[in-house]
């Protein structure tokens, strides 16, 4: 393991787990040396949602409308949108470290201790917290001081109208002045500071198994609380520490009733609570385990049921037991029931569990909490039903959630240990600025909370959907070695005889037409599962593809195995077929949901896998950024990893996926063009002709399938994607103008415009170990320009890097996405900097991102890192996967061992023999012609539309 936490190329599979062989002490009671900190009574600005210009409205007004029938045709459906601007979700400003691994549920934490933004199901979100989820504290002294209180803040507002016997009931008195909280994820400390007790200091340790190169323990469904405990007075402290669940998934889902608790047996000192939680709207069951360790000087009480609001038939309620605790100091006294009735329609339910012990003057205790929730299956709207990861080690029993609890207190100090190991080096490093140390890691809060699914690996519980006649995959054979009678089989003869081969077959039942990328999996290799995460929690799209291209440096470095399963995915993918229609929004035409060659823009929503391609705001077969970022994360992984079984199963897809590409080199100087609309991942800024972004992404895809075709044995393949990477690269340096690359040659009113992003193939092919693709004064007077133009002369240079910047030093007005600044963008374009030697610059481009997502003085985006704000202090798309990309810069700084292969031209191959070849293949990819016509409604709304925009433009 390397000091940045890369696991070392030539390391066995062992060593993928080599965190778990080094032991780290890590101090009880203290928190890590450098930390995000907030404090508790922290005044931090709330998020302001975006507003449309008049002209932006008017251009996306034909979309709205569309959008806007599809999202209710959708829902009507009982099936999802990709998006809606529609209906408004709870912004709230406060959040902290989520709870869990990764892959199976998250709930959220506020840094005032709320339990918060339940995601436990596919795309559902409750942002609301649970106030009856909490921690409290009792205090007493043989002097007669008294203290209790719940260790949050509380929110008078939520509390308002609680019935007496329930939680508002409870002592809300945190005085928040003496509490700071810390983060450094996985892990959060909350230090309460003579709270309540002037006299006692409180620390809680928030832990959860998020373990690099892990891919057992980091899938569990739990988090563990160590609370250390120091008493600096002169006489004994009897302390109490309570810690309450409700019965609830988060909203109102505790009031649905048919909830019931129950008491886990104790074992090796735990002690707990089952509370089985009924799911409603055709989601799996819950169930959670509490859990806390009796030891020697702690001893545990639980109430396995108590009555939070309505009615029921226990007995006991949220007032009795604060009232038995500030009386008694734990429930043994208190009577009840060991499984709880199944609880009544508009009643909610929760458990307690209390610890209790004696801390004499000036000693220090701790005491241990665990949470876990199994819920072993993920349904998605489609019906298809898939087993979560953990239930390999787990089963796939409810109960399970109980081993869980158990097993983390047990084993956490071990997890803690392994973390510490890999954030140390890190953290030690002083050349790095403290304020990226903390936001590399806090980042990755997305890995949890970014909707996050993992599974087994295994194929749907029940058969797949009924196959149309038409679907078709090139998928089944694409692991078969491309080598006859010990000869060389070209690349192109051998895709045209599978695409013969599986249209003979077209009608077979057996034809495969999923993205199941487990079956590229060779012999020898494990099956890790596969891994989702959302787009957004706004933007509800599985491993979305070209926003993956930025965040995907993360898993990489961190989980390999898992990012290859994603590639996997998408290299089943390319090779797949479906010709059902969808409607496009932006121009209302009905086109395939995914074409034979085409990078799928994501792996899908309401059947991921089967029905990729969810988006629909534009046809991404059309899109020029997908293919080439197939191939350069898909050459990059190889490199990194050294795993040529990968390789060969993949290299197929990266040949169609290039010949697809073919169709958009219109006049054949082998560049390809865009085509008037937004064709890429900046999907609201058009751009025409040879673009800077997609250009460069070409030119770089040309130079790694070379350099992919050296690692699988394909020289002939190797020599002619070299061949067209020297035509492209000279055509892609016509748009430099003497200090930067335009933004495109279209000659528009925005061709000049200084576009950030403008050296992204630069920046990937550097990353991945390739040859620059300019010529480095170019690459350094391009960064230069942009950081005096994008980022100083914005915010003064407090926001990070404005997309697009007009020479005259103003912002680039032309679009919605044109103004904005994306944070993963500006970590891209600071990795690029830190590739290019201009470190300073980097971080000066960078701490940008931190100032206005996660300082103080931000915009309050702290772990809700949104895809975009503007000049106005206006988000788009909280919690978004683009700003992974600060793993990028982490990336360049660390400079992993790469094993490319080194490209030489056989100049005796005949390179127009193989052009024949390629351009077959291209030829069977290539798209009908589109339709030119319009229908008469069609061509009324559309000038209607362009009236009001020009009438707009008047009024302004």
């Amino acid at each position: 393991m390397s000091e940045n936490g890369l696991k070392e190329q030539g390391d066995s599979e062992e060593a993928d787990s080599s965190l778990s062989k080094v032991h780290v002490e890590v101090e009880q009671g203290k928190h890590a040396s450098t930390t995000w900190q907030r404090k508790l009574d922290s005044k931090v600005n709330v998020p302001s949602e975006y507003t449309l210009r008049y002209r932006e409205i008017m251009h996306l007004a034909p979309l709205g409308v569309r959008l806007w029938h599809h999202v209710n045709e959708e829902t009507a459906k009982g099936r999802g949108s990709i998006i809606d601007p529609f209906h408004r979700r709870l912004i709230t400003n406060c959040h902290g470290i989520p709870l869990g691994g990764m892959g199976s549920g998250s709930i959220g934490r506020s840094y005032k201790g709320e339990f918060q933004r339940f995601q436990l199901f596919p795309r559902t979100c409750e942002d609301s917290p649970v106030m009856a989820n909490q921690f409290s504290v009792f205090v007493s002294r043989p002097t007669g001081e008294k203290y209790s209180t719940v260790l949050c803040p509380g929110n008078p507002e939520v509390l308002k109208g609680r019935r007496t016997s329930g939680i508002g009931s409870w002592d809300w008195k945190l005085n928040e002045k003496k509490c700071t909280y810390h983060a450094l994820y996985p892990r959060a400390w909350t230090v309460y500071e003579g709270e309540p007790d002037p006299e006692l200091k409180i620390v809680c340790r928030q832990i959860s198994p998020f373990i690099p190169h892990n891919y057992k323990e980091s899938s569990f469904p739990v988090s563990v609380f160590t609370f250390t405990l120091s008493n600096c007075g002169k006489t004994a402290a009897d302390v109490t520490l309570l810690f309450t669940w409700a019965n609830s998934v988060g909203g109102v889902s505790g009031f649905s009733g048919h909830h019931s608790n129950s008491k886990i047996t104790t074992k090796d000192g735990v002690h707990g609570v089952l509370l089985h939680h009924r799911t409603a709207n055709g989601h799996p069951p819950v169930t959670f385990a509490m859990a806390a360790e009796e030891t020697s000087e702690v001893h545990v009480s639980k109430c396995p049921c108590f009555l939070i609001s309505g009615n029921s038939q226990s007995t006991i309620t949220a007032k009795d037991i604060w009232d038995e605790l500030r009386e008694h100091g734990s429930f043994d006294e208190l009577h009840h029931d060991g499984t709880s009735v199944p609880s009544k329609a508009g009643s909610s339910i929760g458990a307690a569990i209390a610890a209790s012990m004696t801390l004499p003057s000036d000693t220090e205790r701790t005491v241990t909490f665990s949470l876990a929730w199994a819920i072993p299956e993920v349904r998605f709207s489609s019906g298809k039903t898939y087993l979560r990861r953990y239930t390999k080690f787990y089963g796939t029993n409810a109960d399970a959630a109980a081993s869980l609890a158990r097993d983390a207190i047990l084993e956490h100090a071990h997890w803690e240990s392994q973390i510490e190991s890999w954030q140390r080096p890190i953290l030690e490093d002083k050349t790095l600025p403290e304020w990226y140390q903390i936001t590399l890691f806090n980042e990755l809060y997305y890995l949890n909370g970014g909707g996050t699914i993992w599974t087994d690996g295994s194929p749907p519980l029940q058969s797949l959907a009924t196959i149309g006649d038409r679907k078709f995959s090139l998928d089944g054979s694409i692991s078969r070695p491309v080598n006859v009678d010990g000869h060389q089989k070209e690349t192109a003869v051998d895709i045209l005889e599978r695409m013969t081969s599986i249209l003979e077959q077209l009608h077979s039942p057996l034809t495969s037409n999923s993205a199941f990328g487990t079956y590229l999996l060779q012999n020898g290799e494990e099956n890790v599962g596969q891994f989702l995460y959302l787009e957004g929690i706004e933007y509800h799209m599985w491993n979305t593809y070209d926003v993956h291209f930025y965040s995907s440096f993360s898993l990489l470095m961190l989980f390999p195995e898992l990012e290859l399963s994603i590639q996997r995915d998408f290299a089943a993918a390319v090779l797949s077929h479906n010709p059902t229609k969808m409607k496009i929004m932006s121009n209302g035409r009905w086109v395939p949901k995914k074409v034979l060659g085409a990078v799928p823009h994501d792996i899908g929503l309401n059947d991921p896998w089967v029905e990729v391609n969810a988006y629909n705001l534009f046809d991404t077969d059309r899109w020029k950024d997908l293919n080439p970022k197939f191939v350069l994360q898909v050459y990059r992984d190889v490199v990194f990893t050294g795993n040529k079984q990968f390789a060969h199963a993949v290299w197929p897809s990266v040949y169609v996926a290039m010949a697809y590409m073919d169709q958009f080199d219109k006049d054949r100087d082998g560049m390809i063009e865009n085509e008037g609309f937004p064709d890429q991942t900046y999907d609201a800024w058009s751009v025409m002709g040879v673009s800077a972004y997609c250009g460069s992404l070409w030119v770089a895809a040309l130079q790694a399938t070379s350099a992919m075709a050296c690692e699988v044995g394909d020289h002939a393949s190797a020599d002619y994607f070299q061949f067209k990477f020297q035509q492209a690269k000279a055509i892609y340096n016509q748009l430099w103008n003497g200090s930067y690359f335009n933004y495109d040659n279209s000659g528009s009113s925005s061709s000049s415009s200084i576009q950030a992003d403008q050296l992204a193939g630069q920046w990937y092919a550097r990353a991945c170990g390739l040859p620059p693709i300019v010529d480095q004064h170019k690459a350094r007077s391009a960064l230069e320009k942009v950081y005096n133009f994008n980022v100083l002369k914005v915010k003064e240079g407090r926001y990070g890097a404005v997309n697009g910047m007009l020479p005259s030093g103003k912002v680039d007005m032309s679009s919605m996405q044109s103004r904005e600044i994306w944070a993963g963008v500006t970590y891209s374009v600071a990795a690029a900097m830190i590739q290019e030697d201009m470190v300073d610059m980097a971080f000066q481009t960078a701490v940008g991102v931190y100032e206005a997502s996660w300082s103080p003085q931000g915009l309050g985006y702290a772990f809700q890192t949104p895809e975009a704000w503007n000049t106005d202090n206006e988000y788009r798309s909280l919690c978004y996967m683009r700003p992974l990309a600060i793993w990028a810069m982490q990336w360049a700084l660390s400079k992993p061992k790469l094993t490319s292969s080194v490209i030489k031209p056989d100049k005796s191959v005949n390179v127009l023999r193989h052009q024949t070849q390629f351009e077959k293949v291209a030829a069977v990819l290539k798209l009908p012609e589109e339709e030119a016509s319009k229908s008469f409604v069609k061509v009324v709304y559309d000038f209607s539309c362009k009236m009001l925009f020009q009438l707009g433009e008047l009024l302004l």
